[in-house]
């Protein structure tokens, strides 16, 4: 399973829930078993809704089904339900949080150092560093492209991902990511590709996470911080 201190293994498909396209349990469950199954390397639940029993309940259905798979559950912004999620399953738990969540220097220290927390940085080398220097296990960038998830996100330049390449950490690319941008965003140096609808809004899950990662295989990435292998190292 990819650690905070193994980012060889953070590389590849980055899967993000939508509770517009999958608005029950039911059909949460079904999408995503069908993203793990056909190869994501992260999966990220984001809900933004009030209703705190249904965050904690989808959210152990879907730490289930990743520690099954290998596959880590990243929560968005919502450190206290990660922390709740970490106390049963463990290290499969990670956080994302955005520039205006909880801080990442208090997640990490809340949450450990073996767990993945993930950084927003929007167009910005700065934030990038500044959240490399509290613990960032990877930074993501966007919106590249047109997007339906966050149409109103202003655009980031793809040349951004090689400017913050000597940070070291893996670069996530956001942001309209779909069958047809997934190259550009993997040259210009995006070791994950974060994928809403693509994925989620596809009508065979599965064949949508297969060919964006055979897009993935084709597309040489620029400035890599990561060394390819898959091996999996303890924390």
């Amino acid at each position: 399973m990819p650690t905070r201190s193994n980012p060889s293994a953070l590389n590849g498909l980055y899967a993000i829930t939508d509770s517009h396209l999958l608005p029950d349990d039911r059909t949460l469950l079904a999408g995503c078993e069908a993203a793990l199954e056909a190869g994501i390397v992260l999966l990220q639940y984001r809900d933004k809704s009030a209703d705190t029993n249904r965050r904690q309940r989808q959210g152990d259905a879907l730490a289930a089904l990743c520690e099954r798979h290998a596959v880590p559950l990243i929560v968005n912004d919502d450190l206290e339900l990660a922390l709740r999620l970490q106390q049963r399953w463990g290290d499969v738990i990670g956080l994302h949080v955005g520039q205006e969540d909880v801080s990442l220097a208090a997640a990490r220290q809340r949450l450990g150092e073996c767990a993945i927390i993930g950084a927003t940085c929007h167009d910005s080398p700065a934030l990038a560093s500044k959240a490399a220097d509290a613990g960032a296990s990877y930074l993501a960038f966007g919106r590249f492209f047109i997007s339906r998830t966050k149409p109103e996100a202003a655009p980031a330049p793809l040349s951004v991902l090689d400017e913050v390449a000597p940070l070291g950490l893996p670069r996530v690319a956001i942001g309209g990511i779909d069958a047809g941008t997934a190259s550009r965003a993997r040259t210009a140096g995006a070791e994950m590709l974060a994928v809403v609808h693509a994925i989620f809004g596809a009508p065979d899950i599965a064949r949508a996470v297969r060919e964006l990662n055979a897009i993935l295989v084709e597309a040489p990435l620029s400035n890599s911080v990561i060394d390819g292998t898959s091996a999996i190292d303890s924390c």
